[in-house]
């Protein structure tokens, strides 16, 4: 049943089948292709390890329930220090976010993540962030440091992650990834996520089930 939040304006779209989805690769193929330097913040971080920038607009999409994938096992090791694997986030609806502290989408939306998770950490909500491309673990440090974001980072310099997400655009910074309480793959945004799509696509994802 959808809330009010995602009937609002700017809520996320729902993602149109097997078309939609054709159309979602060949964009995010394109972008990888081209990496043409557009002077955004936004970056291709699945061309082989390459470092370019790529042209994107801002988009989300919910999967349906019925067609959703479990999302790939990953892990690695926490800004900060200490191992981390996906087996903690186990029965819990998860929002993995891409970014880094040189990406000035990031800097903006990266706070405001930490809002949304104060509202949501006791209703089974795990946030993570992965901090990609960052050219010294330090910097990523000294970012979530001063932002006072409470909710964990993997530090992923050469973006392993993202590559195990190869299947969804994960390929630009920012990008977010939500999983459903059964570990699935139930929205993708590529670019800066407002906190109201945030906030609606938790709110359908707590509501089911």
């Amino acid at each position: 049943m959808t809330t009010p939040r995602e009937r609002s304006a700017g809520a996320p779209r729902s993602r149109g089948g097997p078309g939609r989805r054709a159309l979602l690769a060949a964009v995010a193929g394109l972008a990888v292709l081209t990496g043409c330097s557009t002077g955004d913040d936004q970056v291709d971080v699945t061309n082989g390890g390459q470092f370019r920038f790529v042209a994107g607009t801002p988009a989300g999409e919910v999967i349906p329930e019925g067609e959703r994938q479990s999302a790939p096992d990953f892990g690695g090791t926490l800004l900060g220090g200490g191992d981390w694997t996906s087996d903690e986030l186990d029965g819990r609806i998860a929002v993995l976010n891409f970014w880094g502290s040189w990406c000035a989408p990031c800097r903006v939306e990266t706070p405001q993540f930490q809002e949304v998770y104060a509202e949501v950490r006791d209703e089974g909500v795990e946030f993570l962030g992965l901090n990609v491309k960052e050219a010294d673990e330090q910097f990523g440090q000294a970012f979530v440091d001063t932002q006072g974001i409470e909710f964990p980072s993997l530090y992923d310099p050469a973006g392993e992650v993202a590559l195990t997400f190869r299947d969804y655009p994960a390929n630009a910074i920012p990008s977010t990834i939500v999983l459903d309480r059964e570990g699935r793959v139930a929205a993708v945004y590529t670019g800066e996520v407002s906190q109201d799509d945030l906030r609606a696509v938790l709110d359908l994802l707590l509501g089911e089930g």
